[in-house]
C-alpha cells in the first residue's frame, strides 16, 4: 500500500498448543456469525469484550496517546485525524472519517486530535498543514494523506490499510456490539448447525487421537468446499505444524540453524521446535531476526511462517502484539 507520503513459559504441550488454536478459530467463527445474524435481524449476541460502536471513534492527546493509539494498534489499525476547530476542510473530512470507520465494523478505529491542544504531537509527526491523516499498525506510524481527498479514494486507502494489518500482521480488529448503546437487543434464536460441523468436529478428534494426516485431511475436506472457513484454515495450520514437527530431530535442526544463521529454511524449522516446546517468545523472536536478515522470497516465506504460528498461539495474547511491533520495526 502506498498513498501519498507513505514509506513504508512455561512448557505448552501439543493440547495446549491445539486448545489455543480451536479458541482463536471459535472466536473468529463467533464473530462471523454475528455479522451474519445482524444483517438478517437475529442472532446469538455479540462476544465477550465486544465494543458499542462510539467506542470507534475517540478523542486523543498527548498524555494518552500510547495508551490509547500505540497499544491498540496492536489490535486494530487506528486512523489518526489532526484537526482543529477552525480549519473549515476538516469539517469536511472529520465526518466523513467517522462514517467509514463505523462502516468498517471494527476493522478500524479512528482517534481525532485537536492539534490546538496538543501542539508537541503535530510537532512529532512533522505536521506542516490540516487535516492530515496518519495510521498506526502495530505501532508502525504510516502517513496516508493531506487536505480533502474524494470520498472514494479515503475507501480505497483505508481499505488497502486493513488489508496490509490483516495480510502482513494478522491484526483483524475488533469485536462490535451494535446494541451496547441503547437499541433494543434482538431476540436470540437457535443458530442451526453449519453445513461443515461433522467434518470439523472429525478433524478435532483426529488431533484428540493422534491422528494428524486425518486431521489435516479432515481440515482440506472443508476448504475444499469452502476455501474462507477461518475455523477450518486455523485448524489446518496447526495440524500441519504438529505433523511437521512429529519426525524432526531436535538436536539436529537445533544445531543446523545454529550454524546457519540466515538459512530461513532452518530458522522455520527450529521456530516450530521452539513453538510445540512451548518457547513461544524464542519461536517469534527466532522470525522476527530471520526477516531483518532476509529478502525477497525468503522474507516472505519466513513473515508467513510467522503469521501462521501467531494464529496458533492467538491474537490476544501479549507475546503476539510484541511480535506484531517488532516485525513492523523489520518490514518498515
Amino acid at each position: 500500500m502506498q498513498p501519498r507520503n507513505m514509506s513504508m513459559s512455561g512448557v505448552v504441550d501439543l493440547a495446549a498448543v491445539k486448545a489455543a488454536g480451536e479458541a482463536k478459530a471459535k472466536a473468529e467463527q463467533a464473530r462471523a456469525e454475528s455479522a451474519r445474524q445482524a444483517a438478517q435481524g437475529g442472532g446469538a449476541g455479540p462476544a465477550a469484550g465486544a465494543v458499542p460502536p462510539s467506542a470507534l471513534v475517540i478523542d486523543v492527546d498527548e498524555a494518552g496517546f500510547e495508551r490509547d493509539v500505540l497499544q491498540l494498534s496492536a489490535e486494530v489499525p487506528v486512523v489518526l485525524d489532526f484537526w482543529a476547530e477552525w480549519c473549515e476542510p476538516c469539517k469536511q473530512l472529520s465526518p466523513l472519517l467517522e462514517r467509514l470507520t463505523v462502516e468498517a465494523n471494527g476493522r478500524l478505529v479512528l482517534a481525532k486530535v485537536d492539534v490546538d491542544a496538543n501542539q508537541m504531537l503535530m510537532q512529532q509527526f512533522g505536521i506542516q498543514g490540516i487535516p492530515a491523516v496518519f495510521a498506526v499498525v502495530a505501532g508502525q506510524v504510516l502517513p496516508l494523506f493531506q487536505g480533502v481527498a474524494p470520498e472514494q479514494q479515503i475507501r480505497e486507502t483505508l481499505a488497502q490499510l486493513v488489508q496490509v494489518a490483516e495480510e502482513r500482521f494478522g491484526i483483524i480488529g475488533i469485536e462490535v456490539d451494535p446494541d451496547a448503546e441503547g437499541a433494543a437487543p434482538a431476540a436470540r434464536a437457535e443458530v442451526p448447525a453449519g453445513p461443515y460441523d461433522a467434518l470439523l468436529e472429525a478433524a478435532v478428534a483426529a488431533l484428540d487421537a493422534g491422528d494428524l494426516g486425518g486431521a489435516v485431511q479432515a481440515y482440506k475436506n472443508v476448504l475444499s468446499d469452502d476455501p474462507g472457513n477461518t475455523e477450518a484454515k486455523l485448524g489446518l495450520a496447526q495440524a500441519e505444524l504438529l505433523v511437521r514437527v512429529q519426525d524432526m530431530n531436535p538436536q539436529a535442526v537445533r544445531t543446523t540453524a545454529a550454524e546457519n544463521p540466515r538459512d530461513p529454511a532452518a530458522q522455520i524449522a527450529a521456530a516450530d521446535l521452539d513453538l510445540v516446546g512451548g518457547h513461544v517468545e524464542d519461536a517469534f523472536g527466532r522470525l522476527v531476526d530471520t526477516v531483518r536478515v532476509t529478502f525477497g522470497e525468503d522474507r516472505d516465506a519466513v513473515r508467513l511462517r510467522l503469521l501462521e504460528l501467531f494464529e496458533v498461539i492467538g491474537a490476544d495474547d501479549p507475546r503476539v502484539s510484541a511480535a506484531r511491533t517488532a516485525l513492523a520495526r523489520v518490514l518498515f
